[in-house]
């Protein structure tokens, strides 16, 4: 089990790296995450939802992803609540309390999926969540050291020396585990570290004098090395504006605003709503070499003089962002409803009216083709207060949102360029409306799924992952006013960037004694 001194110590990466590594000495490996708490989630082969992060993970194992290999997801849709989805299926909407107290059901989902893949593989990598030194979440723990102890696994402790105080985490994470749940800790992994190791050595060797136990490796800082994010956005290092003052002055005039990015890029301009789902649907276009991107930060002022009106402060913000972006894409959100109030306070009403009308094209998927319908109906209370809220009205289709989510991993022709796509779609509402009649993509299973406005300046789609197909995103950003797109082929990078992050395992870990831990020390990686 990797556990982590901290969230985003690097637990997610060294358990992906790991399941390739394996992978690569013909070990039939799987991982898995008793419990995740994430937005970023994925459609599995058995038609459930689990992690971004373990589906990354299941392909650096090799295998299609499964609801076994994340049994409890928990999905914020509050500051204390979260939507419960056991087995891959949600169940309800629960308070943290009341979760709390239901954690003894969850475990028993949790040990049932480990029981089933351990009857399967010969090695299940774990990943923890947070870190276990949470001392108030300790009683029926089943994220971290509660299930370590449950199923007697043995566990390597990771810790971010980027972040600084990395002596600290690991001591005193130790510090506070139980004397059983010490001696289960075997070792430590250091993480994105940069710099000369020479000087780092005085202190590794302190820390296995006081701790008594091995540092099993130091992990450069991979620059560019890209994985899908478990949960949180990519801030700020890889494109996002913190301050909407970031953004240029309006360069409208009178011309088009095509092709406004730097050296001929293209301008893509998302915002990070405040209950954002499925962010990693922009990584392709983040690593686009033909796209600038930019994701909004949310609850950012609107940079405007302290004396002026906030409609007119909204009409600033407008001119700022409307003369900067070639396209705009509402994203998918958890709570769609109070995003798009969130929206509206923020400005962008105003925002989306200028930008479409000097010639901006717009996008919206799933939450974001909802909120550019007319309504949006949760008589279910399913995503907060039972209630409706009006769209923005750029699309005639109204959405009423559902018990049942659809979960479907699809293909399909998009009807922009007759050209393949594949994506999955995760969401509760139902949407019915004239606007439908215009489809987005016709799917292989006989549906259709979407809409494109009678001038084609906006289009709106249930599907994540449609950038992922590198014809879908050429012929998408073509649409956006990009002449001559190159292709981009986001699964080569992804398999380049799990080879790349397992070889810097095998370089920089004590491979050997974590194989002999396993019980596999005599595998050789494959010759390929």
């Amino acid at each position: 089990m990797i556990q982590g001194t901290t969230s985003d110590a690097g637990k997610s990466t060294v358990t992906a790296g790991l399941c390739r590594a394996l992978k690569r000495r013909g070990v039939s490996v799987a991982p898995f995450k008793p419990q995740n708490m994430a937005l970023n989630s994925a459609v599995t082969a058995d038609g459930g939802e689990i992690g971004r992060a373990q589906a990354v993970q299941a392909q650096a194992a090799g295998l299609a992803a499964h609801t076994d290999m994340n049994p409890v997801l928990l999905k914020p849709n509050s500051d204390t609540g979260a939507q419960v989805i056991i087995h891959g299926r949600a169940i309800g909407n629960m308070e943290a309390a009341a979760y709390h107290d239901y954690k003894n059901v969850a475990r028993e989902a949790v040990l049932a999926s480990h029981r089933r893949l351990a009857a399967q593989y010969e090695i299940i990598v774990v990943e923890g969540a947070g870190s276990p030194a949470e001392i108030n979440l300790r009683a029926n723990d089943i994220a971290n050291m509660g299930f370590a102890e449950a199923v007697d696994c043995p566990v390597l402790l990771v810790a971010d020396i980027d972040r600084g105080g990395v002596f600290a985490h690991l001591v005193g994470t130790l510090a506070l585990l139980s004397e059983s749940e010490q001696a289960r800790v075997r070792g430590f992994i250091i993480n994105r570290f940069r710099g000369d190791l020479a000087l780092l050595q005085s202190g590794l060797d302190w820390l296995e004098a006081h701790t008594g136990k091995p540092v099993l490796g130091v992990l450069p800082h991979l620059h560019g090395l890209h994985l899908e994010a478990e949960d949180s956005l990519p801030f700020p290092a890889c494109g996002i504006t913190s301050d909407l003052a970031d953004f240029p002055p309006s360069r409208m005039a009178s011309s088009s605003i095509r092709g406004a990015g730097g050296e001929g890029k293209l301008r893509i301009v998302v915002p990070a709503l405040p209950h954002i789902s499925n962010h990693t649907d922009f990584d392709p276009l983040r690593l686009h070499p033909q796209v600038e991107f930019h994701f909004v930060a949310l609850g950012e002022n609107i940079p405007a003089d302290e004396t002026t009106s906030h409609s007119t402060r909204q009409s600033n913000y407008a001119s700022q962002v409307a003369g900067y972006a070639d396209l705009v894409i509402l994203p998918g959100s958890k709570n769609v409803r109070a995003d798009l109030e969130w929206l509206r306070a923020q400005g962008w009403g105003n925002y989306l009216a200028r930008h479409l009308r000097y010639g901006g094209k717009l996008m919206g998927i799933c939450g974001g083709l909802q909120m550019l319908g007319t309504a949006i109906h949760d008589p279910h209370g399913i995503e907060g207060a039972p209630g409706g809220s009006a769209g923005f009205g750029y699309l005639d289709l109204a959405t009423t949102l559902q018990p049942h989510k659809q979960l479907h991993n699809v293909q399909g022709r998009l009807h922009l360029a007759d050209a393949p796509l594949g994506g999955y779609e995760i969401h509760a509402g139902i949407s019915a409306g004239s606007a439908l009649q215009r489809p987005f993509a016709q799917l292989d299973d006989g549906r259709s799924d979407g809409a494109i406005s009678a001038d084609g300046q906006i289009i709106a789609t249930y599907l994540h992952g449609v950038f992922e197909s590198p014809q879908t995103c050429g012929a998408l950003l073509e649409w956006a006013g990009l002449q001559a797109p190159q292709a981009f082929d986001y699964h080569a990078l992804r398999e380049q960037n799990l080879e790349r992050l397992a070889d810097t395992l095998e370089a920089h870990l004590d491979m050997p004694r974590i194989l002999q831990l396993l019980g596999v020390e005599t595998r050789a990686p494959l010759k390929i």
